[in-house]
């Protein structure tokens, strides 16, 4: 199927999607048109971790869209409150600000950074340290601090108050630090950049750093958070406590956009009547889609399953030593497959993928990404993974790469 086909005339062109139309998806399955079905080893970024059509997730979305859905918050709502309750709980922290998309999640964070740095410490023009292959959404903020050219180009002027350091390098963050700065914001696993895990130690440093120079640190597990490390938040590997997190994607149980930055009292009472808000962030019906989606995760055990079901995913891709891989990494159930560019790139293993009844995208043209629903059974894990290997054993011998580049992939993440 050519992608062309897809290429309406009324369909903007910020997405290069593979070649396949969807029309339905169950579990840890999604089919086409022509009915055809596939193994989704995806999950739409970790949007879908509890699975397509969740039979409790719909039947909650269906009861409450019947009675309450979108009343504003000029008013309260009876669902919201157990929501934020809950997740707090999680957390281990003390007050959650509802959103609706991860970058409002992380947005909200970062005028929380500011105003606590401006108000808290007295800092004139406060700084936020960031990663250097950062991804955190496509604001023009956001993309303010990105170190990809194409989330950036054409799109200046840019917003100034951040500062770059290499991901996983204590000391370079350590160094980066100024009188001026007022928090640090990072991914605990980067995912858009290759699933890169960091080193053992590196948050804890983080960690030791901020509360020695007295800043915040602020988590983005927008899309690492809520089981998809093998832990319900990737902070829980290093047994720390950040200032602030952004959760997102899985959040919405696979239905709505449902985001949330929770943070430390000191640090989100900054916030003020009138100083932030949203139309629909904090709406009864997200606030009970939110909420029996954690429900979902707690009674069906997906945490634990994520890390089993992860390290099996994890134990095969070490094992498929062929030459087109150039690495391998991953936590939970969550890989990254990096493949050598004289052999394959990315792009062409996920559209090799597809004759074989399996879905998923790449990152820039270099990495075969991996993170299906937690829902996923084994038989159907292993099955997807056969196909990634015979897939990839397929490029065997170098190709020509005269006229290619390290690019970056159009099909990128919402």
């Amino acid at each position: 199927m050519d992608s062309s086909e897809f290429r309406n005339p009324h369909v903007a062109r910020n997405y290069d999607p593979l070649p396949v139309m969807l029309t339905r998806g169950q579990g840890a399955y999604l089919w086409d048109v022509e009915g055809r079905r596939y193994i989704d080893m995806m999950s739409a970024y970790s949007a879908v971790s509890l699975g397509h059509a969740h039979p409790r997730i719909l039947s909650v979305l269906t009861e409450q869209a019947q009675r309450l859905a979108v009343p504003s918050r000029a008013f309260c709502n009876d669902r919201l409150a157990s929501f934020l309750e809950e997740l707090c709980d999680l957390t281990g922290l003390d007050v959650a600000l509802p959103m609706n998309t991860g970058a409002e999640a992380v947005e909200t964070a970062i005028k929380a950074a500011r105003r606590w740095g401006n108000r808290v410490k007295g800092i004139a023009n406060p700084e936020i340290i960031v990663a250097e292959g950062n991804f955190h959404g496509r604001t023009t903020t956001i993309i303010s601090f990105s170190s990809k050219n194409e989330y950036r180009d054409g799109f200046g002027p840019f917003t100034p108050g951040f500062r770059a350091a290499p991901f996983g390098d204590l000391a370079a963050f350590e160094a980066a630090v100024t009188p001026n700065t007022a928090a640090i914001l990072v991914e605990p696993i980067q995912g858009e950049a290759g699933v890169i895990v960091p080193p053992d130690g590196w948050l804890a440093g983080l960690r030791r750093l901020c509360d020695k120079r007295g800043i915040l640190l602020l988590l983005d597990e927008v899309q690492s958070g809520l089981g998809r490390s093998g832990t319900w938040f990737a902070f829980q590997h290093e047994n720390i406590v950040p200032d602030g997190v952004t959760l997102g994607k899985a959040l919405g149980g696979g239905v709505l956009p449902v985001s949330a930055f929770v943070a430390k009292r000191e640090v989100m009472d900054v916030f003020t009547p009138g100083s932030h808000g949203s139309t629909f962030g904090g709406n009864a019906l997200a606030a009970a889609i939110g909420l029996e989606a954690l429900h979902v995760i707690r009674d069906e055990r997906l945490v634990e399953r994520s890390k089993e079901l992860g390290a099996r995913m994890m134990q095969r891709l070490h094992g498929m030593r062929m030459p087109a891989i150039k690495d391998v990494r991953g936590r939970g159930l969550w890989a990254g497959v990096e493949m050598d560019p004289r052999y394959a790139n990315a792009r062409d293993v996920c559209e090799g993928l597809i004759a074989k009844g399996v879905l998923t995208t790449s990152t820039h043209d270099t990495v075969v990404r991996l993170a299906p629903p937690f829902v996923i059974s084994q038989d159907d894990l292993d099955l997807a993974l056969d196909a990634v290997q015979e897939t990839i054993a397929t490029f065997k011998t170098p190709r020509d790469v005269s006229d290619s580049v390290a690019g970056a992939d159009q099909h990128l993440e919402a």
